[in-house]
């Protein structure tokens, strides 16, 4: 039996599904329920505060470090994708993490400016408010782009993600690692087993 590791931990998983909800429910409340709506920005703005702060001082996989790639790894590990030989990662790809850091910086944008809006320095600007509107259709849009990498992925490695993000575990690298001595597709050469 194939051992399963405990990779996102309760505080990520929490943040994941909490992010979510509230996004929707931002979206739901965008025409009417201006105070609602508010409130759930501020939370909103709060998770991805402790998101940060996570980032740096959390597990391993939770930690940028572990995920946030350069453009060169990032293109690198699209190009082995398109060619089907890309490694397995146990937290985020380097594409998945190029995804994750796009989602924040949209997310946090887009109550930057509704902050704004409710400032007396911006109060009945329709340029914020265009800016505003602007980054809240941004952020279905990277999510579409998220959800089907998951299912992609999910395919593509046998292995549901969206279970994992809900009970933290995945499939451990040790079938990888068995495989070493196999040969890649690209160079008929033993390939390295993924370490992260």
């Amino acid at each position: 039996m194939t051992d399963r590791v405990l990779v996102w931990d309760r505080f990520v998983r929490l943040f994941h599904w909490s992010l979510l909800t509230l996004i929707a429910g931002c979206w739901a409340t965008s025409d009417s329920g201006k105070t609602l709506h508010e409130a759930m920005g501020y939370a909103i703005g709060a998770l991805i505060a402790m998101r940060l702060v996570w980032g740096f001082i959390g597990p391993r996989h939770a930690r940028f470090a572990d995920f946030v790639r350069g453009p060169r790894a990032v293109l690198g590990y699209l190009r082995d994708l398109l060619a089907g030989h890309e490694r397995r990662y146990l937290g985020h790809n380097p594409a998945g993490g190029a995804m994750i850091v796009a989602l924040l910086v949209t997310v946090a944008a887009t109550v930057l400016t509704g902050w704004l809006q409710t400032t007396d320095a911006y109060w009945g600007s329709s340029t914020v408010e265009n800016i505003h509107y602007a980054f809240a259709i941004l952020i279905p849009i990277l999510a579409v782009f998220h959800v089907g990498g998951v299912i992609f992925e999910s395919l593509r490695h046998h292995e549901n993600l969206v279970a994992a993000m809900l009970n933290g575990h995945k499939r451990g690298l040790g079938e990888e690692a068995g495989n070493k001595n196999r040969a890649t597709p690209s160079t008929g050469k033993a390939g390295r087993p993924s370490t992260h």
